[in-house]
């Protein structure tokens, strides 16, 4: 059933507009209308009931929580309607919702702290996705899936005895092999088939260090690298340090937040980079003779990577083209 409303958008006052998502339905609040929080059934009429009433009311800014997926065919519904919409993470809500001092939750009540959250905490806008991006995306997430359950069932295995058991695990663990194989190679065609993918890809795997998993990844999931400078970047990763200093506490600079995917691939790619990077080496090296303890070395490393990446695919130069790479080359 689709709610109604006789609420005009005013010409004056931006709409905000927050969209609190469950398994089966949607909770709707909206700034300039106070009543109550609007309900939609989360299947494709109420999606397009709500990308009907929102391209009406014309919001300046639409917030929905990130839900596991969950949230996905309304954010590319809202999206493909060209309506201003960010996805944000719970965490960032629920430190804003006690800030307000709104301790409950419901779903009514989450509608109402987004939609305030829309209006005062100015949060990133989403892009909308190609239909490669979108392919893309899902099997990077699903092949990242696999990886965890191939690793869960090796740790399994080294903690029984039993034959049957092992027979059982050996089983999956093989299974698991060639799914994960079978990924690869349609990640692989999939960048090969797109110019554009391919022309990243083959960019970010002529780096040292930088091997098919993490190209793929940053691919898949941060199409803000060209559109962002390194210290954006490096917060939208997590792997920028925040300060925890007050009156005459210094705290030790922590990263907190960012996108744990990516951020969980840039470290492996970071270990094998301060053993064959020149350029990450030498700064690793420098770090460790400064006394810097090795998690500070690495996130260093990490941040340093995604920085010099960042800014090849921005400025459209090859690897051996940035300045920080022509130190480590020997002239002739």
């Amino acid at each position: 059933m689709t709610p109604t409303t006789t609420t005009t958008p005013s010409a004056s006052q931006p709409v905000y507009v927050g969209i609190d998502v469950a398994q089966h339905k949607l909770d709707l609040a909206r700034s300039d209308a106070p009543g109550p929080v609007l309900n939609f059934d989360n299947d494709t009429a109420g999606i397009a009931a709500i990308v009907r009433l929102l391209l009406w009311a014309r919001p300046a800014v639409i917030v929905i929580e990130s839900t596991g997926g969950l949230e996905r065919p309304l954010l590319d519904a809202l999206l493909e309607a060209g309506l201003p919409t960010a996805l944000v993470h719970p965490g960032r809500v629920r430190y804003f919702a006690k800030g307000l001092g709104i301790l409950a939750k419901t779903d009514r009540l989450d509608a109402n702290v987004l939609m305030h959250f829309a209006r005062l905490a100015a949060p990133r806008l989403m892009q909308k996705r190609s239909a490669g991006q979108a392919e893309l995306a899902a099997l990077v997430v699903c092949r990242r899936q696999l990886t965890l359950a191939r690793a869960e069932q090796t740790n399994r295995r080294h903690a029984t005895a039993n034959k049957a058991a092992l027979r059982c695990i050996d089983a999956v663990l093989t299974a698991l092999d060639k799914q994960v194989e079978s990924l690869d190679k349609q990640i692989r065609d999939l960048l090969n088939a797109d110019d554009d993918f391919k022309h990243m890809d083959t960019q970010l795997r002529s780096v040292p260090g930088v091997r098919p998993v993490l190209s793929a990844t940053l691919t898949a999931e941060l199409r803000e690298l060209v559109q962002t400078d390194r210290r954006e970047i490096s917060a939208l990763v997590g792997v920028a340090p925040f300060n925890h200093d007050s009156g005459k506490l210094k705290g030790k600079r922590a990263i907190r937040g960012g996108r744990t995917a990516v951020r969980s691939v840039l470290y492996m790619a970071t270990l094998a980079a301060i053993r064959c990077n020149p350029v990450i080496k030498a700064f690793s090296d420098r770090l460790k003779a400064a006394g810097k303890q090795k998690k500070v070395v690495v996130v260093a490393c990490m941040r340093k990577l995604l920085s010099l990446l960042n800014a090849m695919l921005r400025d459209g130069l090859t690897w051996e083209q940035l300045d920080v790479v022509k130190k480590f080359v020997p002239t002739h």
